[in-house]
């Protein structure tokens, strides 16, 4: 049961990492990338020697043995430079938390978890200074029968975030400016036909949508089916929502093609931050019309002619009255 709640809470954590990008792995200095720590009830109690990793400068080649007792992890460091006189664990305030070595230079700290960065502090006696940064120890350099758990496989992890990444990097270095086709229309405003793909599937854009002809050249105004997209990136260039607060997205972009797939990337707000998901839009140039086909211009025909009726029959009935009247 323990093992299958850990592969889920792998799977999560590389999922989550996913999202976020380089810049967690960046700011990583110690372990690999999604691990999970390992307690003391993960391993059978006993004393072990274990490959320890850290930033700080004092405490490189440092051996480090742990010792597992009911449940809980002890370690003792002995540092390779002389120059660490006191180690801390605490991050403020190091000087009332120190911890002292023994008479062979010996520090013992308690570790809440292997394979997790834990924040640590030494003194640099040469320097009159403490020098701050993190220490982690192995689990998988324990031997393969201490562990009552199994460790993910994590190079694997890393080359699937590394090669994501790739990826990403080259989708967005291939991306090319897109600069809008060319008709043979007068300067004005149109309708066509545009059908959107990709994502979750959830999303549309109102069809037919409004054309506009600017200098020989074609734009689309996308109605979104939603208010939570902020903005569109077409090629290298991004364009920013024009909807008035509330109201679906609105945005006006360049049709880069006719009858053929266009990759744009919509900024969504609908799932708490700001997540950009990759569509398809196709315009299609057989579709183009006037703008009375649009929807919207519809709409508005039908309540001016509504306007018409009410008004009419507001004048008419106001003979009809006054006829009697007489």
């Amino acid at each position: 049961m323990k093992q299958w709640i850990q592969r889920c809470a792998l799977l999560l954590a590389v999922m989550l990492g996913m999202l976020s990008g380089s810049a967690a792995a960046a700011d990583r200095t110690v372990g690999q990338y999604g691990m999970l720590p390992v307690y003391g009830f993960d391993m059978q109690d006993g004393a072990y020697s274990v490959t320890m990793e850290t930033d700080c400068e004092l405490l490189q080649d440092t051996l480090a043995d742990i010792t597992v007792a009911d449940g809980s992890i002890t370690a003792k460091l002995l540092p390779a430079s002389s120059r660490v006189s006191a180690i801390s664990t605490a991050e403020t305030d190091q000087e009332s938390h120190a911890i002292q070595p023994d008479q062979d230079g010996v520090f013992t700290l308690s570790v809440k978890a292997m394979d997790t960065a834990i924040p640590l502090s030494v003194y640099d006696e040469q320097e009159q200074a403490w020098q701050h940064g993190s220490v982690l120890f192995r689990a998988d350099s324990l031997p393969a029968d201490v562990l009552l758990v199994e460790l993910p496989d994590y190079d694997l992890i890393e080359q699937a975030i590394d090669q994501y990444q790739g990826n990403t990097s080259q989708t967005q270095e291939s991306m090319a400016p897109v600069e809008a086709v060319s008709v043979d229309l007068p300067d004005g405003e149109y309708s066509v036909s545009a059908e959107l793909t990709g994502g979750s599937g959830k999303a549309y854009v109102s069809t037919p949508t409004l054309m506009t002809v600017k200098d020989g050249k074609a734009y689309a105004r996308l109605e979104w089916s939603s208010s939570n997209y902020d903005y569109m990136i077409v090629g290298t260039e991004t364009y920013y929502n024009l909807a008035e607060e509330g109201r679906n997205s609105v945005f006006e972009i360049p049709i880069g093609c006719w009858d053929t797939k266009m990759s744009v990337i919509a900024d969504t707000t609908a799932m708490g931050t700001p997540h950009e998901v990759q569509y398809d839009i196709t315009f299609y140039e057989s579709s183009i019309g006037d703008k009375g086909q649009l929807p919207q211009e519809g709409a508005k025909r039908v309540v001016f002619v509504a306007l018409i009726i009410i008004v009419a029959g507001g004048i008419l009935n106001h003979f009809v009255k006054k006829k009697r009247r007489v």
